[in-house]
C-alpha cells in the first residue's frame, strides 16, 4: 500500500526543486530597474487588512525570494512596529522579535540558518499579520514553504494571525499536494495581481 504522506512529500520536494529553477530563471532575466520597483508598498486592498495597532511581520529574503524590506519600511512609517523571524540555535521554534529600525539593514544580525534576523536582545514580538515567503502558491491560497515547516507551526501556535504571501508571478502553480499541518493564505500579492483575499474558514473569497 502506498504511505500517502510520503507520497505528498516526495512529490513537493520535486515541486520545489522545479520551482525554484524556475524562480531563479525568472528573477535573473528582470531588468534591474525593474526590479527595483516592484514590491514598493502594499496594495490598498492588502493594507487594509492589517488592524491599525497590529505588529507586522516580515522576513529576510532568501536568494530569488519576492523582496520584503519595502513593505517594512511602508509599515513602519505608518506606525506599524516590524518583526522579522528569529531562532535561538537550528531547532528552535521560530519566534519573532522587533525590527527597530528597518532603514538599516545593517542592525540585523546572521542567524543560525544563515537569513538575517534581529539582534539577540531585540524585544519579543507577536504579529497580527504575517507576510510569508514561499516556493509555490495556488489561485485560492494554498502555499508551499521550503520544507522547514517553520511557518506553519507558527500560525497553527497563533490561529488569529492573518498570514499573506509575497511571490513572483512565476510560482503560481495549478495545484498543491496538500497535508492537514498546511496553513491556507489570507491573499497573495505578485507584482502584477492580488490573489484573495480569503475567508480563513472557508477558503472562498471575503465580501
Amino acid at each position: 500500500m502506498t504511505d500517502p504522506d510520503a507520497s505528498n512529500a516526495a512529490g513537493k520536494a520535486d515541486l520545489r526543486r522545479k520551482l525554484r529553477a524556475a524562480r531563479r530563471e525568472h528573477v535573473a532575466s528582470l531588468d534591474e530597474r525593474v526590479r527595483a520597483l516592484l514590491f514598493k508598498r502594499p496594495p490598498a486592498a492588502v493594507a487594509a487588512l492589517v488592524p491599525e495597532d497590529a505588529t507586522v511581520g516580515l522576513y529576510a529574503p532568501a536568494v530569488g525570494e519576492a523582496p520584503a524590506s519595502a513593505y517594512a519600511r511602508w509599515f513602519h512609517e505608518e506606525g506599524h512596529p516590524v518583526a522579522l523571524p528569529w531562532f535561538a540555535q537550528r531547532g528552535a521554534p521560530m519566534e519573532f522579535r522587533q525590527w527597530e529600525t528597518p532603514w538599516i539593514e545593517e542592525t540585523l544580525a546572521t542567524g543560525p540558518y544563515g537569513a538575517a534576523q534581529p539582534a539577540d536582545d531585540a524585544a519579543a514580538a507577536v504579529p497580527g499579520v504575517l507576510f510569508v515567503p514561499l516556493v509555490g502558491f495556488t489561485a485560492d491560497g494554498h502555499r508551499l514553504g521550503q520544507g522547514g515547516g517553520h511557518y506553519d507551526r507558527w500560525l497553527d501556535a497563533h490561529p488569529g494571525t492573518i498570514a499573506i504571501g509575497l511571490a513572483w508571478d512565476c510560482q503560481l502553480v495549478d495545484s498543491l499536494p496538500m497535508e492537514p499541518h498546511d496553513h491556507p493564505l489570507h491573499a497573495v500579492v505578485t507584482p502584477t495581481r492580488l490573489y484573495g483575499p480569503w475567508s480563513r474558514d472557508t477558503g472562498e473569497h471575503a465580501a
